[in-house]
Protein backbone atom coordinates (compact mmCIF):
# COMPACT_ATOMS: atom_id res chain seq x y z
CA UNK A 1 0.00 0.00 0.00
CA UNK A 2 1.04 3.71 -0.81
CA UNK A 3 2.29 5.70 2.30
CA UNK A 4 -0.15 8.35 3.59
CA UNK A 5 0.32 12.01 2.20
CA UNK A 6 0.35 14.21 4.81
CA UNK A 7 0.79 17.88 3.44
CA UNK A 8 -1.41 19.77 5.89
CA UNK A 9 0.36 18.72 9.19
CA UNK A 10 0.56 21.77 11.41
CA UNK A 11 -2.55 22.98 9.81
CA UNK A 12 -5.55 24.30 11.81
CA UNK A 13 -8.87 24.10 10.73
CA UNK A 14 -12.05 25.16 12.32
CA UNK A 15 -15.05 23.21 11.02
CA UNK A 16 -18.45 25.01 11.96
CA UNK A 17 -20.23 23.21 9.58
CA UNK A 18 -22.83 20.31 9.72
CA UNK A 19 -24.57 17.60 7.40
CA UNK A 20 -22.44 16.75 4.67
CA UNK A 21 -20.72 18.70 2.34
CA UNK A 22 -18.61 21.20 4.60
CA UNK A 23 -17.92 18.34 6.90
CA UNK A 24 -16.95 16.01 3.94
CA UNK A 25 -13.96 18.89 2.89
CA UNK A 26 -12.83 19.16 6.73
CA UNK A 27 -12.38 14.96 6.62
CA UNK A 28 -10.58 14.98 3.54
CA UNK A 29 -8.15 17.87 4.73
CA UNK A 30 -8.19 15.59 8.49
CA UNK A 31 -6.97 13.14 6.19
CA UNK A 32 -3.88 14.94 4.40
CA UNK A 33 -2.98 15.62 7.98
CA UNK A 34 -5.01 18.68 9.21
CA UNK A 35 -5.81 19.25 12.58
CA UNK A 36 -9.54 19.90 12.82
CA UNK A 37 -11.51 20.47 15.54
CA UNK A 38 -15.27 20.71 14.82
CA UNK A 39 -17.72 23.49 16.33
CA UNK A 40 -20.86 21.21 17.39
CA UNK A 41 -24.06 22.59 19.09
CA UNK A 42 -25.11 20.96 22.48
CA UNK A 43 -27.64 18.89 20.29
CA UNK A 44 -24.88 17.76 18.00
CA UNK A 45 -24.75 17.82 14.56
CA UNK A 46 -28.05 17.15 13.13
CA UNK A 47 -25.80 13.83 11.22
CA UNK A 48 -25.87 12.23 14.16
CA UNK A 49 -29.11 11.56 14.17
CA UNK A 50 -29.58 9.78 10.91
CA UNK A 51 -29.00 6.34 9.37
CA UNK A 52 -27.88 3.71 12.18
CA UNK A 53 -27.01 4.60 15.12
CA UNK A 54 -26.29 4.17 18.80
CA UNK A 55 -26.43 7.03 21.27
CA UNK A 56 -25.19 9.87 19.61
CA UNK A 57 -22.87 8.64 17.17
CA UNK A 58 -24.30 7.48 13.73
CA UNK A 59 -22.83 5.63 10.57
CA UNK A 60 -23.28 9.07 8.82
CA UNK A 61 -21.34 11.28 11.20
CA UNK A 62 -18.57 8.86 11.08
CA UNK A 63 -18.52 8.69 7.93
CA UNK A 64 -18.07 12.77 7.27
CA UNK A 65 -16.25 13.44 10.92
CA UNK A 66 -13.67 10.91 10.99
CA UNK A 67 -10.36 12.45 12.58
CA UNK A 68 -11.82 15.93 14.23
CA UNK A 69 -11.88 16.92 17.54
CA UNK A 70 -15.47 17.55 18.67
CA UNK A 71 -16.24 20.51 21.06
CA UNK A 72 -19.77 21.48 22.06
CA UNK A 73 -20.82 25.36 21.82
CA UNK A 74 -23.56 26.87 22.37
CA UNK A 75 -23.86 29.83 19.83
CA UNK A 76 -26.54 31.54 21.47
CA UNK A 77 -24.75 32.86 24.74
CA UNK A 78 -21.79 34.76 25.32
CA UNK A 79 -19.31 32.59 26.68
CA UNK A 80 -19.93 30.07 23.71
CA UNK A 81 -19.51 32.83 21.15
CA UNK A 82 -16.70 33.93 22.58
CA UNK A 83 -14.72 30.43 22.76
CA UNK A 84 -15.81 30.28 18.66
CA UNK A 85 -13.78 34.00 18.45
CA UNK A 86 -11.00 32.41 19.42
CA UNK A 87 -10.93 29.49 17.93
CA UNK A 88 -11.72 31.58 14.80
CA UNK A 89 -8.20 33.43 15.31
CA UNK A 90 -6.24 30.43 15.91
CA UNK A 91 -7.58 29.02 12.32
CA UNK A 92 -5.44 28.39 9.26
CA UNK A 93 -8.61 27.48 7.57
CA UNK A 94 -13.03 28.38 8.91
CA UNK A 95 -15.84 26.54 7.07
CA UNK A 96 -19.14 27.59 7.71
CA UNK A 97 -22.39 26.28 6.35
CA UNK A 98 -25.23 28.48 8.44
CA UNK A 99 -27.71 30.30 6.31
CA UNK A 100 -26.06 33.57 4.43
CA UNK A 101 -25.80 36.16 6.72
CA UNK A 102 -25.93 34.11 10.29
CA UNK A 103 -22.20 33.49 10.49
CA UNK A 104 -22.18 37.38 9.86
CA UNK A 105 -24.36 37.82 13.32
CA UNK A 106 -22.45 35.46 15.41
CA UNK A 107 -19.32 37.08 14.42
CA UNK A 108 -17.63 34.07 12.26
CA UNK A 109 -16.40 36.39 9.76
CA UNK A 110 -12.78 36.46 7.67
CA UNK A 111 -12.01 39.37 9.56
CA UNK A 112 -12.14 37.17 12.96
CA UNK A 113 -9.67 34.88 11.84
CA UNK A 114 -5.44 35.12 10.66
CA UNK A 115 -4.52 38.12 8.45
CA UNK A 116 -3.95 34.98 5.73
CA UNK A 117 -7.19 33.04 6.76
CA UNK A 118 -8.95 30.63 3.93
CA UNK A 119 -12.74 31.51 4.76
CA UNK A 120 -15.25 29.19 2.84
CA UNK A 121 -18.85 29.30 3.10
CA UNK A 122 -21.11 26.19 2.18
CA UNK A 123 -24.82 27.17 1.12
CA UNK A 124 -27.70 26.16 -1.39
CA UNK A 125 -27.69 28.52 -3.48
CA UNK A 126 -24.86 30.84 -2.77
CA UNK A 127 -23.79 34.23 -0.34
CA UNK A 128 -25.88 36.48 -2.99
CA UNK A 129 -28.91 36.08 -5.51
CA UNK A 130 -32.67 35.54 -5.50
CA UNK A 131 -32.67 32.20 -4.08
CA UNK A 132 -29.69 32.80 -1.05
CA UNK A 133 -31.86 32.30 1.98
CA UNK A 134 -33.79 29.78 0.30
CA UNK A 135 -33.33 26.46 2.14
CA UNK A 136 -31.84 23.36 0.64
CA UNK A 137 -31.35 19.94 0.66
CA UNK A 138 -29.31 16.93 -1.77
CA UNK A 139 -32.52 16.06 -3.33
CA UNK A 140 -33.77 19.69 -3.61
CA UNK A 141 -30.35 20.62 -5.68
CA UNK A 142 -31.11 17.35 -7.64
CA UNK A 143 -34.47 18.63 -8.94
CA UNK A 144 -33.80 22.68 -9.22
CA UNK A 145 -30.55 21.57 -10.87
CA UNK A 146 -31.81 19.20 -13.77
CA UNK A 147 -30.04 16.22 -12.60
CA UNK A 148 -33.25 14.75 -11.58
CA UNK A 149 -34.71 15.34 -15.41
CA UNK A 150 -31.50 13.56 -16.50
CA UNK A 151 -31.72 10.82 -14.33
CA UNK A 152 -34.95 9.07 -16.11
CA UNK A 153 -34.64 5.34 -15.73
CA UNK A 154 -35.74 3.20 -18.84
CA UNK A 155 -39.30 3.49 -17.28
CA UNK A 156 -39.09 6.98 -18.16
CA UNK A 157 -39.72 8.34 -14.62
CA UNK A 158 -36.93 10.63 -13.76
CA UNK A 159 -35.30 9.85 -10.55
CA UNK A 160 -32.99 11.06 -8.14
CA UNK A 161 -29.60 9.36 -7.26
CA UNK A 162 -31.11 6.92 -4.69
CA UNK A 163 -29.54 6.97 -1.25
CA UNK A 164 -26.03 7.77 -2.57
CA UNK A 165 -26.01 11.89 -1.31
CA UNK A 166 -24.49 13.15 -4.99
CA UNK A 167 -24.62 16.83 -4.80
CA UNK A 168 -23.43 17.41 -0.95
CA UNK A 169 -20.92 14.96 -1.78
CA UNK A 170 -19.53 16.76 -4.85
CA UNK A 171 -19.53 20.30 -3.15
CA UNK A 172 -17.62 18.64 -0.18
CA UNK A 173 -14.95 17.67 -2.96
CA UNK A 174 -15.46 21.12 -4.90
CA UNK A 175 -14.77 23.01 -1.44
CA UNK A 176 -11.79 20.84 -0.66
CA UNK A 177 -10.15 21.58 -4.23
CA UNK A 178 -10.99 25.16 -3.67
CA UNK A 179 -9.30 25.26 -0.36
CA UNK A 180 -5.94 23.46 -1.99
CA UNK A 181 -6.01 26.11 -4.25
CA UNK A 182 -6.51 29.04 -2.31
CA UNK A 183 -3.34 26.66 0.27
CA UNK A 184 -1.49 26.67 -3.15
CA UNK A 185 -1.63 30.15 -3.78
CA UNK A 186 -0.45 31.54 -0.34
CA UNK A 187 2.55 28.40 -0.36
CA UNK A 188 3.87 30.24 -3.92
CA UNK A 189 3.46 33.70 -1.83
CA UNK A 190 5.43 32.78 0.25
CA UNK A 191 8.02 31.43 -1.75
CA UNK A 192 7.87 34.28 -3.58
CA UNK A 193 8.75 36.35 -0.31
CA UNK A 194 5.14 38.05 -0.73
CA UNK A 195 2.55 38.23 2.40
CA UNK A 196 0.21 35.53 1.68
CA UNK A 197 -3.38 36.95 1.12
CA UNK A 198 -6.95 35.66 3.03
CA UNK A 199 -9.65 34.64 0.69
CA UNK A 200 -12.95 34.37 0.82
CA UNK A 201 -14.65 31.31 -0.91
CA UNK A 202 -18.51 30.56 -1.35
CA UNK A 203 -19.32 27.11 -2.10
CA UNK A 204 -22.77 26.51 -3.10
CA UNK A 205 -24.83 23.14 -3.74
CA UNK A 206 -26.20 24.73 -6.75
CA UNK A 207 -23.11 25.65 -8.84
CA UNK A 208 -21.14 22.58 -7.63
CA UNK A 209 -24.28 20.53 -8.89
CA UNK A 210 -24.15 22.30 -12.14
CA UNK A 211 -20.32 21.70 -12.25
CA UNK A 212 -20.84 18.10 -12.76
CA UNK A 213 -23.27 18.65 -15.29
CA UNK A 214 -20.82 20.85 -17.71
CA UNK A 215 -21.86 18.84 -20.83
CA UNK A 216 -25.06 18.48 -20.49
CA UNK A 217 -25.64 21.92 -19.83
CA UNK A 218 -23.69 22.87 -22.32
CA UNK A 219 -25.49 20.67 -24.92
CA UNK A 220 -28.66 22.01 -23.98
CA UNK A 221 -27.87 25.21 -24.29
CA UNK A 222 -26.04 24.92 -27.99
CA UNK A 223 -29.29 22.94 -28.90
CA UNK A 224 -32.02 24.57 -26.63
CA UNK A 225 -33.67 21.29 -26.54
CA UNK A 226 -33.16 18.06 -24.96
CA UNK A 227 -31.07 15.97 -26.85
CA UNK A 228 -31.72 12.60 -27.96
CA UNK A 229 -30.29 9.59 -25.86
CA UNK A 230 -26.52 9.29 -26.91
CA UNK A 231 -26.17 5.56 -26.61
CA UNK A 232 -29.20 3.43 -26.36
CA UNK A 233 -30.25 0.86 -25.83
CA UNK A 234 -27.58 1.10 -22.97
CA UNK A 235 -28.95 0.94 -19.16
CA UNK A 236 -29.80 -1.63 -17.39
CA UNK A 237 -31.79 -5.35 -17.98
CA UNK A 238 -32.72 -7.94 -15.89
CA UNK A 239 -32.10 -11.53 -16.59
CA UNK A 240 -33.91 -14.67 -15.98
CA UNK A 241 -32.61 -15.35 -12.29
CA UNK A 242 -34.35 -11.73 -11.41
CA UNK A 243 -30.51 -10.23 -10.89
CA UNK A 244 -30.14 -6.54 -12.76
CA UNK A 245 -27.13 -5.72 -14.76
CA UNK A 246 -26.00 -2.82 -16.52
CA UNK A 247 -24.36 -2.89 -20.22
CA UNK A 248 -22.76 0.35 -21.86
CA UNK A 249 -22.41 1.57 -25.54
CA UNK A 250 -19.65 3.64 -26.88
CA UNK A 251 -19.66 2.88 -30.10
CA UNK A 252 -22.09 2.08 -33.07
CA UNK A 253 -20.96 -1.22 -34.19
CA UNK A 254 -21.22 -2.43 -30.38
CA UNK A 255 -24.83 -2.35 -30.93
CA UNK A 256 -24.69 -4.69 -33.54
CA UNK A 257 -22.82 -6.99 -30.78
CA UNK A 258 -25.26 -6.61 -28.75
CA UNK A 259 -27.57 -7.73 -31.19
CA UNK A 260 -25.51 -10.80 -32.27
CA UNK A 261 -24.86 -11.48 -28.01
CA UNK A 262 -28.72 -11.63 -27.30
CA UNK A 263 -29.67 -14.33 -30.39
CA UNK A 264 -31.29 -11.23 -32.22
CA UNK A 265 -29.04 -10.16 -35.53
CA UNK A 266 -32.15 -9.02 -37.12
CA UNK A 267 -32.49 -5.77 -34.57
CA UNK A 268 -28.76 -4.60 -36.31
CA UNK A 269 -30.84 -4.79 -39.85
CA UNK A 270 -33.42 -2.73 -38.99
CA UNK A 271 -33.34 0.53 -40.48
CA UNK A 272 -35.28 1.78 -37.56
CA UNK A 273 -32.35 1.01 -35.32
CA UNK A 274 -29.49 1.92 -37.49
CA UNK A 275 -27.74 4.45 -35.60
CA UNK A 276 -28.18 5.89 -32.01
CA UNK A 277 -30.03 8.70 -32.73
CA UNK A 278 -32.74 6.72 -34.84
CA UNK A 279 -32.65 3.83 -31.82
CA UNK A 280 -33.39 7.10 -29.68
CA UNK A 281 -36.80 8.15 -31.42
CA UNK A 282 -37.93 4.61 -31.54
CA UNK A 283 -37.03 2.90 -28.48
CA UNK A 284 -40.40 2.27 -27.55
CA UNK A 285 -40.21 -0.18 -30.51
CA UNK A 286 -36.79 -1.35 -29.44
CA UNK A 287 -35.87 -1.49 -25.49
CA UNK A 288 -39.23 -4.73 -25.28
CA UNK A 289 -37.67 -6.51 -27.52
CA UNK A 290 -34.34 -6.51 -25.43
CA UNK A 291 -35.53 -6.71 -22.81
CA UNK A 292 -37.64 -10.66 -23.91
CA UNK A 293 -34.40 -12.10 -25.52
CA UNK A 294 -32.24 -10.75 -22.07
CA UNK A 295 -35.09 -12.29 -19.54
CA UNK A 296 -34.27 -15.97 -20.98
CA UNK A 297 -30.93 -16.28 -19.37
CA UNK A 298 -29.43 -15.55 -15.85
CA UNK A 299 -27.98 -12.19 -15.55
CA UNK A 300 -24.33 -13.60 -14.90
CA UNK A 301 -24.36 -15.44 -17.81
CA UNK A 302 -25.11 -12.49 -19.96
CA UNK A 303 -22.36 -10.50 -18.04
CA UNK A 304 -19.92 -13.30 -19.13
CA UNK A 305 -20.89 -12.88 -22.45
CA UNK A 306 -21.02 -9.15 -23.24
CA UNK A 307 -17.32 -9.19 -20.66
CA UNK A 308 -15.97 -11.63 -23.23
CA UNK A 309 -16.49 -9.65 -26.57
CA UNK A 310 -15.10 -7.32 -24.40
CA UNK A 311 -18.51 -5.07 -24.00
CA UNK A 312 -18.60 -2.64 -21.26
CA UNK A 313 -20.82 -4.57 -18.75
CA UNK A 314 -21.30 -5.58 -15.26
CA UNK A 315 -23.40 -6.77 -12.50
CA UNK A 316 -26.07 -4.37 -10.74
CA UNK A 317 -23.81 -4.54 -7.32
CA UNK A 318 -25.18 -3.65 -3.74
CA UNK A 319 -22.32 -2.21 -1.26
CA UNK A 320 -22.38 -5.64 0.06
CA UNK A 321 -21.35 -7.40 -3.11
CA UNK A 322 -18.84 -4.55 -3.55
CA UNK A 323 -17.17 -5.61 0.01
CA UNK A 324 -17.32 -9.21 -1.09
CA UNK A 325 -15.55 -8.65 -4.68
CA UNK A 326 -12.06 -9.88 -5.18
CA UNK A 327 -11.13 -7.38 -6.61
CA UNK A 328 -12.00 -5.19 -3.82
CA UNK A 329 -10.40 -7.17 -1.40
CA UNK A 330 -7.32 -8.33 -3.05
CA UNK A 331 -6.66 -3.69 -3.57
CA UNK A 332 -7.39 -3.49 -0.05
CA UNK A 333 -10.11 -0.55 -1.13
CA UNK A 334 -11.83 -1.02 1.83
CA UNK A 335 -10.50 -0.56 5.13
CA UNK A 336 -12.01 -1.21 8.50
CA UNK A 337 -12.92 1.21 11.08
CA UNK A 338 -12.46 0.29 14.74
CA UNK A 339 -15.79 3.37 15.71
CA UNK A 340 -16.54 3.52 19.55
CA UNK A 341 -20.12 2.84 20.19
CA UNK A 342 -20.52 1.53 16.40
CA UNK A 343 -18.31 -1.22 16.10
CA UNK A 344 -15.84 -2.43 12.74
CA UNK A 345 -16.95 0.16 9.72
CA UNK A 346 -15.79 -0.96 6.46
CA UNK A 347 -14.77 2.60 4.69
CA UNK A 348 -13.30 2.84 1.71
CA UNK A 349 -9.85 4.16 1.25
CA UNK A 350 -9.57 8.23 0.01
CA UNK A 351 -8.51 7.73 -3.31
CA UNK A 352 -4.71 8.37 -3.93
CA UNK A 353 -4.24 9.81 -0.35
CA UNK A 354 -2.97 6.56 1.35
CA UNK A 355 -3.89 4.33 3.85
CA UNK A 356 -5.91 6.55 6.82
CA UNK A 357 -8.66 4.77 9.43
CA UNK A 358 -9.34 7.29 12.19
CA UNK A 359 -12.45 7.33 13.84
CA UNK A 360 -15.18 10.52 14.52
CA UNK A 361 -15.46 11.66 17.96
CA UNK A 362 -18.10 11.72 20.24
CA UNK A 363 -20.30 14.38 20.90
CA UNK A 364 -18.05 16.82 22.90
CA UNK A 365 -15.39 14.88 23.32
CA UNK A 366 -12.65 17.23 23.24
CA UNK A 367 -14.32 20.24 24.36
CA UNK A 368 -12.97 20.50 27.80
CA UNK A 369 -9.32 19.48 26.61
CA UNK A 370 -9.49 22.84 23.62
CA UNK A 371 -11.17 24.96 26.07
CA UNK A 372 -8.48 24.65 28.47
CA UNK A 373 -5.75 25.21 25.51
CA UNK A 374 -7.55 28.49 24.86
CA UNK A 375 -7.04 29.61 28.84
CA UNK A 376 -11.12 28.95 29.13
Amino acid sequence: MSERLEPYRGLFVLDASQGIAGPYCATQLAACGATVVKVEPPAGDWSRGLSTREGTQSVMHVAFNRGKRSVVLDLQTEAGRAAMLKLAAQADVMLEAFRPGVARRLGLVPEAGKPDVVFLSISGFGQQGPNAERPCTDSVMQAYSGMVSLNAGMDGVPHRTGQVMMVDMVTGLSAFIAVQAALAEQARDRAAGAAPRARVLDVSLMQSAAALMAFNIAEQGLLGRVPPAANLPAGTYQGSDGRWFMVALLREPEYVQLCEIIGRPELAQDPRFASFAARSEHREALIPEIRTAIATRPAAEWVGRFQAARMLCDLVNTPLDWLAEPHVRAVGAALPLEQPGLGTLPFPRLPGLGPWSVPAPALGEHTEAVLAELGL
